[in-house]
C-alpha cells in the first residue's frame, strides 16, 4: 500500500466508507492494482518463458523480460499514472536475474517468486494463529486507528476469513511450484514454472478476490473511527 494509505486517515477518507466491508473492498482494489496491475506483473514472465523456450538462451530471455517491464514503466510514466506495480515487477525481475545469473540455471529465475509466496503464506497464517489477521490492518488504515478493529470480535472473525482467502493463492503457488523447481530440470522445468506462474498469477488472484467480495457482500459492519480525546 502507498504511504498515504498507511497514514492516519482524514475525516473525509473515513467518511467515504460507511462499512468495514466497503473499506476492505476499496483497499483490496488498490493493493491488487486491478486488471492492469495484474497484467503488468504477468507480461515480463511470459516474455522470459517464451524466449527461453524459443532460444534456450538465459541472457537473451532475461533481457526480453526486463525490456518488456521497462516499456510498461515508460507507458505508465507517459500516462502520468502510478508506476508502483511495474516497479514491483522490475524488482522481482532483478532478483530473479541475480539468482539465475549466479547459478546459470534458468529455472532459478522463478525461485524468488516461489520463496516470496511461501513467505507471504507463512506470514498470513501466523497472523491468523495469533488472532491479528493481516486484512484487519486494511480497516485500520481507513479509520486512522491501526489496531482499534481488534476490539470487535465480529470484525476479527471477518478479517480472519478474508486473510484465509488472501493466503490461499500464495500457498497454492508455493506448494505447486516448489516441487517443480526442486525435482524438474532442463527446458521442461523452465516451461513448467513459467506456465505455472502465469496460470497461478492473475487467475488465482481474481478467484480469491471474487471469493472475498462474496464474503464482504454478506455483511454490513459499521466503520468506527477513533474517538477524539476530550
Amino acid at each position: 500500500m502507498s504511504a498515504e494509505t498507511d497514514s492516519p486517515a482524514s475525516g473525509a477518507e473515513t467518511g467515504t466508507h460507511a462499512t468495514v466491508e466497503a473499506a476492505v473492498r476499496a483497499q483490496l482494489a488498490k493493493a491488487l492494482g486491478g486488471v492492469r496491475g495484474i497484467a503488468e506483473a504477468a507480461v515480463p514472465t511470459i516474455g522470459f518463458t517464451v524466449t527461453w523456450i524459443a532460444t534456450a538462451n538465459l541472457k537473451q530471455s532475461l533481457i526480453v523480460s526486463v525490456s518488456l517491464a521497462v516499456v510498461l514503466l515508460l507507458v505508465r510514466l507517459a500516462q502520468r499514472s502510478t508506476p508502483q506495480f511495474v516497479l514491483n515487477s522490475l524488482v522481482g525481475i532483478a532478483v530473479g536475474w541475480f539468482f539465475a545469473s549466479r547459478s546459470g540455471d534458468a529455472k532459478d529465475y522463478f525461485l524468488p517468486g516461489i520463496l516470496l509466496n511461501a513467505g507471504y503464506a507463512a506470514g498470513m497464517l501466523l497472523s491468523i494463529v495469533v488472532r491479528w489477521p493481516i486484512v484487519g490492518f486494511l480497516i485500520g488504515s481507513v479509520t486512522g486507528d491501526p489496531t482499534g478493529w481488534h476490539k470487535d470480535p465480529g470484525v476479527v472473525r471477518l478479517c480472519t476469513k478474508l486473510t484465509w482467502l488472501l493466503m490461499l493463492p500464495c500457498l497454492v503457488r508455493a506448494a505447486v511450484q516448489l516441487p517443480v523447481w526442486l525435482f524438474a530440470g532442463g527446458d521442461e522445468a523452465v516451461a513448467a514454472l513459467g506456465f505455472a506462474k502465469i496460470a497461478m498469477g492473475w487467475p488465482l488472484q481474481v478467484a480469491a478476490f471474487a471469493a472475498m467480495l462474496w464474503v464482504l457482500g454478506r455483511g454490513r459492519t459499521p466503520v468506527k473511527p477513533p474517538v477524539a480525546p476530550a
